[in-house]
């Protein structure tokens, strides 16, 4: 959880994961392809199973994206206030 940032282990590795994403970004994974912003085509190939891969399907992504950013922003925001670890939460749960 966020307590990664705090702990000097938990440090180290989020200085590793910053380091990998910015190769990968920057490698392996660039865009070579000069596109408009969030526009990755059909990378899974669902599209014809689905029909197209058009404006709607685009606004759809885009939308499920933001709503799992809200999601991590209030995890984020409820371990800080309550100081529960986000992993501790199966646990009080009884799992």
């Amino acid at each position: 959880g966020m307590m990664a940032f705090q702990d000097p282990t938990g440090e180290k590795g989020v200085v590793a994961m910053t380091l990998a994403c910015g190769f990968l970004e920057l490698g392996p994974w660039a865009d070579a392809f000069a596109k408009e912003p969030g526009n990755f085509g059909d990378p899974a190939g669902l599209g014809k199973d689905i029909g197209s891969y058009d404006d709607s399907m685009k606004t759809k992504e885009l939308n499920n994206g933001r709503l799992a950013m809200l999601a991590t922003m209030g995890v984020i925001a409820a371990e800080l206030v309550t100081g529960d670890r986000v992993s501790d939460i199966p646990t009080n749960f009884g799992f």
